[in-house]
């Protein structure tokens, strides 16, 4: 349990740092837009693109396990929508960001380094293939969800295309796709940007922690919508359940793949999905209680299923 908590510690201490510094300091949110930014389109990128392209390509290759991750992700969403449209009474477009809440976790700023503290080197391959398919996935559904309820566009075929366009512009599975053909094509940089790369790739998981303690501590909420909690159990409980199962049902897969997939059903709502909401001025406040709530909550769920794949009590035949 020891190793456990000195794995764990740094990660949550970093989010709780950011915390205390929002609550401590009163500068203005806009002052994040540039560290966002640095993430987004500088750091993240390069550690995605130095993960994958230091990957054999062979592994990349795996379509049972994309199915299996991506399926976990499409049985968070689904079941968190129908909570929110039928039990919190919401409209579709807030049920969809009810339904991104359940099922997005923190792959961005979260996963990777988390994935690789744990299982080390052998994690790299498939965290980067869950990231690009569940951000596929979920950058493909929800804005097609939302356009359902928007009339601004003229038809679905323009939707449509815009949708299109936020996938193939995505900074994060671009830098993905650029990685993967780099390691099918054997392509090695020159050492100056290689040691570039690692220099961003090493600044991306304490960047964004922080970061994301803070936007949390800026959030404010009056009360907890009664879907919420719903939400939330989805996300830190029934997504890595359901993850376990596919890995079961599609496997057999390595020790070290199938563990990724529940180590990172298991995070906490992204921080992406305040960002989304407020952008589409729709449960607004509802997402940043499900991140607040969601992100202290995984001290407990996302430590122990650290603890269980550590201890070697979450194996896969």
């Amino acid at each position: 349990m020891t190793d456990i908590l000195n794995l764990a510690v740094p990660y949550f201490g970093l989010i709780f740092i950011g915390y205390a510094c929002g609550k401590a300091k009163s500068l203005p949110e806009a002052g994040l837009a540039w560290m966002n930014f640095f993430l987004l389109y500088v750091s993240l990128p390069a550690l995605l693109f130095v993960i994958t392209s230091k990957t054999p390509f062979a592994e990349l290759n795996n379509p049972p396990f994309l199915i299996a991750t991506t399926l976990g992700t499409m049985t968070a969403f689904a079941l968190a929508l129908l909570i929110g449209r039928f039990a919190g009474g919401l409209s579709l477009r807030e049920a969809t960001l009810a339904g991104l809440s359940g099922g997005y976790g923190n792959i961005g700023y979260m996963g990777p380094g988390l994935a690789l503290a744990v299982l080390g080197a052998k994690a790299a391959a498939p965290t980067a293939l869950i990231f690009c398919c569940d951000s596929i996935f979920l950058f493909t559904i929800v804005p097609l969800l939302i356009e359902l309820t928007d009339r601004d566009h003229p038809s679905v075929l323009h939707a449509l295309g815009l949708v299109v366009r936020q996938i193939t512009l995505n900074p994060l599975i671009v830098s993905a796709a650029a990685g993967a053909l780099a390691a099918g094509f054997h392509i090695r940089l020159p050492v100056a940007i290689d040691n570039t790369l690692l220099f961003l790739q090493n600044a991306a998981a304490p960047t964004a922690l922080f970061v994301l303690g803070v936007t949390v501590a800026l959030r404010s909420f009056k009360q907890i919508p009664w879907e919420v909690p719903g939400v939330i159990a989805i996300k830190l409980l029934i997504h890595p359940l359901a993850a376990f199962g596919l890995m079961l049902l599609f496997g057999p897969f390595a020790q070290p793949w199938a563990a990724v997939a529940v180590l990172m059903a298991s995070l906490p709502p992204a921080l992406n999905v305040f960002v989304i909401a407020r952008q589409n001025e729709a449960w607004i406040e509802q997402a940043s209680v499900a991140v607040l709530i969601g992100t202290f909550a995984s001290v407990v769920t996302l430590t122990s299923v650290m603890w269980f794949i550590q201890s070697g009590r979450l194996t896969f035949p």
